[in-house]
């Protein structure tokens, strides 16, 4: 396939738009990006004129849980349904992600290792959804956080275990639970939970593993044990304190701010249903939340989006919301599509490939209409986006119908 796209708006992902751009794509990859008169015409290609459009690189959401359907109770909803059921509604959510133009996810935590069926049937074009990279089951210490997605490990040596249990499964990162959390009953946020021994062993062998590791931690302490083990990205880090903020400065941990999970349910409250111990903890953190994300920004922390889309009344395909909540606290719309784009395939370890707009890159690719850039919302309007490419073939919206149509 030869695909040229020509008066658009490119938005890079590296924090750069460029007026009346054209870009050349040939098979999966971009070719060429320029202007008219630095791209020559390509014989044999077809064309679309992109005036009043904007591209921006696939965009990228580096937490979800595509078992979770953001149900109230998901955590009964899990442990009620049968196993090959949630398989069926994950490929279901996948689909409604690629089509909200999020061509790769990071899952960070399934219910069992038949993730890595959905992550394989959809590379073999078997089902539409974006990549996939997938931590396989949650790795939390016994009755901790996430156990109805977790493999619970007491001890270095049964972390060790766990971690090469998910390796060998096909996970691509590897996840613990260095706290207590939201949804889990009898946990708390602010504690912390795996030891400072456990994650440093658990660290120790993902990395010579040659895996990328992640922390489900809120509390300060958590945080601190997590970094000072090695880890790639906090998620959530929802309390804060000054000493983890320097330690995440000085060893360049991403966070992964979430910040649609807490407020998701803390907009909703008991009315929908959710728990009133979810609830209350949503609440109650919520503020902190919002001051740590503006910390984080203010002080230089590297942060990549991520929503945890699947917890309760926070719904696959609308992942793009998490920008919007970025930009209400501090941040630029250019910073925000960064945090989803660039920065994102940089902590998944994949900017080689995707994240931004350049030459050789995978073609992964979304086309909205309007200038998200004064009016971050568009990319959340589903009648806004023109287009949804994955590696060179449009897979969702209008441009996908008229390509189609011209061959």
């Amino acid at each position: 396939m030869k695909l040229v796209i020509r008066h658009a708006r490119v938005i890079d992902g590296r924090g750069r738009a460029r007026e009346r751009a054209t870009l050349v794509i040939q098979e999966d990859r971009i070719t060429a990006v320029g202007d008219e008169r630095t791209v020559p015409l390509l014989r044999g290609a077809v064309e679309i004129d992109a005036r009043g459009k904007t591209v921006l690189p696939g965009l990228i959401d580096c937490h979800v849980h595509l078992c979770l359907g953001g149900d109230a109770d998901v955590i009964r909803t899990i442990r009620e349904e049968d196993p090959a059921l949630t398989l069926l509604k994950a490929a279901r959510f996948a689909r409604a992600t690629l089509e909200a133009g999020f061509t790769t996810v990071r899952d960070v935590g399934f219910r069992d290792h038949s993730i890595f069926a959905l992550r394989q049937a959809i590379a073999a074009g078997i089902l539409p959804g974006p990549r996939i990279l997938a931590a396989g089951l949650a790795i939390c210490q016994t009755g901790g956080h996430a156990r109805f997605i977790g493999r619970e490990a007491d001890g270095p040596v049964e972390i060790v275990q766990a971690v090469r249990e998910q390796v060998a499964a096909g996970a691509e990162v590897i996840k613990f639970i260095a706290s207590g959390g939201v949804l889990t009953p009898g946990t708390s946020p602010e504690h912390a939970q795996l030891s400072p021994e456990e994650l440093a062993a658990g660290v120790a062998e993902a990395r010579r593993a040659g895996r990328r590791v992640a922390a489900h931690a809120h509390g300060a302490e958590g945080m601190k044990n997590a970094i000072q083990a090695g880890v790639h990205s906090i998620e959530h880090a929802t309390l804060m304190d000054d000493e983890a903020a320097a330690l995440m400065r000085k060893h360049g941990v991403f966070m992964v701010p979430t910040l649609s999970a807490l407020a998701a349910t803390a907009d909703c409250g008991l009315t929908c249903g959710v728990p009133e111990t979810v609830v209350s903890k949503a609440q109650t953190m919520r503020a902190r939340h919002e001051a740590s994300f503006k910390k984080a920004h203010r002080t230089g922390i590297p942060i990549a989006m991520g929503t945890d889309a699947g917890t309760p009344f926070n719904h696959h395909g609308a992942n793009a919301q998490e920008l919007e909540r970025m930009v209400a606290l501090g941040m630029s719309p250019m910073e925000a599509i960064v945090a989803a784009t660039a920065a994102a395939a940089r902590l998944l370890g994949i900017d080689q490939l995707v994240g931004t707009i350049e030459a050789d890159k995978l073609a992964d690719l979304v086309i909205v209409d309007g200038n998200p850039l004064t009016r971050i919302s568009l990319l959340q309007d589903r009648g806004k986006i023109a287009g949804v490419m994955k590696a060179g073939r449009f897979v969702s919206g209008p441009l996908k119908n008229e390509h189609m149509a011209n061959g």
